[in-house]
């Protein structure tokens, strides 16, 4: 078997498991997963093209055709062709499923008690029918059966459950990658919380399944011993079961570790921010401008923004925020926007297919969010030197402004927000002592480093026997 993977990475096949890739949905999460493929490409994964990118939404192949041809176009994607979705491969040409699902099945019947989703091709021949779990935040993990249909329409078998189904193409497609070498490992980069709970039970001995991490993993006020967001109490029961964990950042492994104990399964591996080509000067820059970049979601607390920025332009009349990001909370920004009457200073932009571009005119990039697993839009903005102001948060913000290139400001103290906002703005050389050491922290996430982390992690799992199976 000729080498597939770099000097970097060891041999071994490498795919990244997603549950959905989905253009301007999910925020950073899809950017961060994209950009992970692309960097490990760049490390000379499978000679330079990188892992295949598998995902498993329920959509059609026309509507993944047009994920693909979205992201390639935005340069997300190294090669598009590499992007393979489970739907897209459940249907047999002859009619029915795929071989592999058929084989998957066991004799049983739909659940009469359920409502199904009915899975077809273009042509209208049935292939799967998925079981509805409505308002049920763990749908997931239902192993009510899924139905497996023949070519002439009939019930060939069932499925017991997502788990079972997401499992079954992994099996199929790892055998089609190892070919005859039956044993060729296999690393499996699980991007999703729900995916992970449903891929511990994969125990081939050969696999090792790294889980990353995105996000934070307590509810408010996101204190380290207090209330873990329900929908990671399960996941931590099962933590352990993973080859490696990789969180995004020192505190928060840190504060699982002491509540959890430590072990050798959680690393920091953080998610990768490529230096910018080159650093705008002060001079280039307008003198006023402040950015956002996120979603207009509830937990960004734009309003926040929004408010302290009525003080800023009494100090700083020609200052301006431009907040750029789509969400929920557009209508009710506006208002606020327009009832503070700051539509000439603060403005709804929209999502930027060029953030670098934003982040080279700005003078100061703000963030208002309550939490953050790393904040990449914050590193991105370090890295093109536009000194940052957010509030001391965990995770990402309070890790690593603490080296430098911003100010932390106390949770929710709009008042000392606009007060430094206005510091910032008006004062040039600190705006440059801030910008300078901005670039030098942004090298600590850089790809280079990132990756060669990461490589590290996949060596010492590679080496050990899968936490899956018996030794």
């Amino acid at each position: 078997m000729p080498d597939r993977s770099s000097d970097m990475f060891p041999d071994a096949e490498y795919l990244i498991v997603s549950s959905r890739l989905i253009p301007d949905m999910d925020g950073g999460y899809t950017l961060a997963t994209l950009a992970r493929a692309r960097q490990m490409a760049a490390a000379g994964v499978h000679e330079g093209r990188g892992p295949l990118l598998l995902t498993v939404d329920p959509g059609t192949a026309e509507a993944h055709a047009r994920h693909r041809a979205a992201f390639a176009g935005r340069d997300l994607v190294v090669d598009p062709s590499r992007m393979r979705n489970l739907f897209d491969e459940a249907a047999d040409p002859h009619g029915g499923a795929a071989p592999w699902l058929r084989s998957a099945a066991r004799p049983g019947e739909p659940d009469p008690a359920l409502a199904y989703r009915e899975i077809e091709t273009t042509d209208g021949d049935r292939v799967l029918a998925l079981p509805v779990i409505a308002g049920d935040p763990d749908w997931h993990i239902t192993t009510a059966p899924i139905v497996v249909y023949g070519a002439s329409g009939s019930v060939v078998g069932v499925i017991d459950g997502f788990g079972a189904l997401y499992r079954a193409w992994l099996v199929h497609l790892v055998g089609q990658l190892r070919g005859a070498d039956l044993d060729r490992p296999v690393v499996v980069i699980c991007e999703s919380r729900q995916l992970g709970e449903l891929l511990v039970g994969w125990d081939d001995p050969d696999v090792r399944l790294v889980h990353a991490i995105h996000t934070v993993h307590l509810e408010p006020p996101y204190e380290p011993d207090g209330p873990i967001n329900a929908l990671w109490s399960r996941w931590f029961t099962v933590a352990e079961r993973f080859d490696a964990v990789l969180w995004p950042t020192t505190m928060q492994r840190s504060d699982v570790e002491q509540r959890f104990g430590g072990s050798p399964v959680h690393v920091v591996v953080p998610h990768a921010v490529p230096a910018a080509a080159s650093v705008a000067p002060l001079s280039a820059r307008d003198p006023g401008r402040v950015v956002m970049l996120n979603r207009l979601a509830p937990g960004k607390r734009v309003d926040h923004a929004v408010r302290a920025f009525e003080a800023v332009v009494r100090e700083v009349p020609d200052a301006t925020l431009d907040i750029y990001g789509e969400g929920p909370e557009h209508d009710a920004l506006h208002d606020l926007i327009d009832s503070r009457r700051l539509g000439a200073h603060v403005v709804l932009r929209g999502r930027t297919d060029d953030p670098g571009h934003v982040l080279d005119e700005a003078s100061v990039f703000l963030t208002t969010s309550a939490f953050e697993g790393q904040g990449l839009a914050l590193a991105e903005a370090l890295a093109h030197g536009c000194p940052v102001i957010a509030y001391d948060v965990p995770y990402g913000p309070r890790e690593i402004l603490a080296r430098g290139g911003g100010w932390l400001i106390p949770d929710g103290d709009e008042d000392t927000l606009a007060a430094m906002l206005v510091r910032l703005l008006t004062e040039i050389e600190v705006r440059a002592q801030l910008a300078e050491e901005a670039v030098q922290v942004a090298r600590e996430v850089s790809p280079d480093r990132v990756m060669d982390a990461l490589a590290t992690a996949v060596t010492d799992v590679l080496a050990r026997p899968s936490r899956r199976t018996d030794p």
